[in-house]
């Protein structure tokens, strides 16, 4: 709605009520910055929620100050307002997204990383655009290392402008005398000048769009462990023997990375079992269950499950897999691999947390 609003508000220069014989009396000929006051005016009267934040400051500033200055608006002038308003509504045939970052949102696909950045660099570097709206956006990640590397009067400007939950979790995630200087330094922003802040953003903006872009979305380790997670149980540990002998603190990051059927009683909160059991074909939870029974570690993951998930499912699982003959190892791990692949499948789509070992 906001931008709908900016035909009404272009600032033009004020225009003189006409005059008419006497008898006929005066009726007021409105600006379009005034006619764009009477329409915010209406709709905050009829209980509209009108983003107003979203229009540039400018142009904001520009509407209260037209606001300030108007009195009363009689019944015929409020309907033809509406009526032009209405009228331009209705003789829209495309609208586009406001801003460089809604531009090359719609595009994305469509035009080069370099010239994305090329764009964002170019926008950044303009008096007109806040950069906290794009850097508050950036994900934990993206932030994280303009805490630890940065000054920590640029990092607690940077603490202060963003959400309290995105801080507090970047907070978290910093070294314990880091985060204290950081937390520190907060106290000692309170007068800094809204321009020095607007700077900040941009240096900070523009040394992030300046980072070549990322070919892959995660990192080596999640990458290496995403593998080994689905690979055969010899196949996983003839590798991490392979990656130890080479490099014994990435091996022991790519195993804390790794999630397997061993790991699932650990990993796995209880309440999150059923979520599992359903989103699993029944034929392959049988094989899996079955083929883990007598196998120390995979043993205690099976029995896990079936403890966290109603009685009576667990009873006819029981049924099913006392049936089962003897299970090739192949479709043992084929079927614990799916049940993998939906817990996987589940955090992702962020409808489970998985524990993390350091949280134990």
């Amino acid at each position: 709605m906001p931008q709908d609003l900016i035909p009404f508000a272009r600032i033009t220069p004020e225009r003189r009520s006409v005059a008419v014989p006497s008898g006929v009396g005066l009726r007021p000929v409105l600006t379009s910055r005034q006619k764009a006051a009477v329409i915010v005016r209406y709709l905050l009267t009829e209980g509209a929620t009108i983003p107003l934040a979203t229009l540039p400051e400018h142009m904001q500033a520009a509407l209260a100050e037209q606001m300030g200055k108007m009195r009363l608006i009689d019944r015929t002038t409020l309907d033809e307002v509406v009526a032009e308003f209405l009228a331009e509504l209705e003789s829209v045939g495309l609208s586009f997204p406001g801003g460089i970052e809604g531009a090359l949102s719609m595009m994305d696909g469509h035009i080069s990383q370099s010239a994305a950045s090329r764009l964002r660099r170019m926008a950044s570097a303009s008096s007109k655009v806040d950069p906290w709206e794009r850097i508050t956006a950036l994900p934990v990640d993206r932030l994280l290392p303009i805490l630890a590397d940065e000054a920590v009067e640029v990092g607690a400007v940077m603490l202060s402008k963003l959400p309290v939950a995105k801080a507090a979790e970047i907070l978290g995630r910093l070294p314990g005398e880091r985060a204290r200087r950081v937390a520190y330094a907060v106290s000692m922003t309170g007068k800094v000048d809204p321009e020095t802040v607007r700077r900040i953003g941009a240096a900070l903006l523009a040394e992030l769009d300046n980072q070549p872009p990322r070919a892959f979305d995660t990192g080596p380790v999640e990458r290496v462990g995403a593998i080994l997670n689905i690979s055969p149980a010899l196949t996983r540990e003839d590798v991490l023997q392979g990656l130890e002998a080479e490099d014994a603190d990435f091996a022991a990051e790519v195993r804390r990375a790794i999630f397997t059927f061993i790991h699932i009683p650990a990993r796995l909160n209880p309440r999150d079992a059923p979520k599992i059991t359903r989103l699993v074909e029944q034929p392959l939870l049988v094989t899996a269950l079955a083929a883990a029974q007598g196998k120390p570690g995979l043993e205690e993951a099976a029995e896990f499950l079936l403890a966290n998930i109603s009685q009576r499912l667990a009873e006819g699982l029981r049924e099913e897999m006392a049936t089962r003959g003897k299970i090739k190892d192949k479709d043992g791990e084929e079927a614990m691999t799916a049940i993998i692949s939906a817990i996987r499948s589940l955090e992702a789509s962020s409808e489970i947390t998985l524990i993390q070992p350091e949280d134990d």
